[in-house]
């Protein structure tokens, strides 16, 4: 082959390196937009699930509370328990938690009895992209927190007397409650499991 020969082929080659570095440039550039979306969706997870976290959280300190005052009196013990109770709004927490995490709330509801459903939407867009119209984009993701009664036990038989508490069985510990000496008493933990549903 000619030298003018292979010249030739060099300039018919480099149009076709061009195209193939910038499909690849193409490529890389895709690649990050799908990152960078992907981190987004797991910043506004993230926020939702310490949102809902912390608002059943808040809750479950709301009904250790009226489960404590009412110590004494075990025919409440069962709707504490339960949760069939009136208690405040936790959803100011949950806010609370969504601002820490660069979120904030679209929606945030009670689910009855016991439980959490929130809306988190990042604060920060994904950002600029070869994507077009993406750079204004805010993810969003629900989460739901349950919680759940960790005790159970039975009422005295009547005519047992007043003074007369039932033992408390929380998983595998029991607690036995005297009315004289209320110093070692459940914890929020205790008394119930707080998780995420999935």
């Amino acid at each position: 082959m000619t030298r003018l020969g292979r010249h030739r082929d060099a300039g018919q080659a480099f149009p076709i390196y061009i195209t193939v570095v910038a499909g690849l440039l193409f490529l890389a550039f895709a690649y990050l937009a799908v990152g960078q979306a992907a981190v987004t969706r797991g910043e506004a997870q993230t926020a939702a699930d310490a949102a809902a976290l912390a608002a059943a959280q808040e809750t479950r300190e709301q009904l250790t509370e009226l489960w404590l005052a009412n110590v004494l009196e075990p025919d409440s013990w069962q709707p504490i328990l339960e949760g069939d109770v009136p208690v405040g709004s936790a959803c100011w927490r949950a806010h609370q938690l969504a601002a820490r995490n660069d979120a904030h709330l679209d929606e945030c509801a009670s689910d009855e009895p016991l439980g959490y459903s929130v809306v988190a939407v990042t604060n920060e867009a994904v950002g600029d992209s070869i994507v077009p119209g993406t750079e204004d984009q805010r993810a969003t993701e629900r989460a739901t927190a349950v919680i759940e009664p960790r005790c159970s036990f039975e009422l005295p038989v009547e005519g047992s007397g007043d003074d007369v508490l039932p033992s408390l069985t929380c998983d595998d510990r029991e607690w036995e409650l005297k009315p004289d000496d209320l110093t070692d008493l459940p914890g929020p933990e205790d008394l119930f499991d707080v998780h995420l549903a999935h």
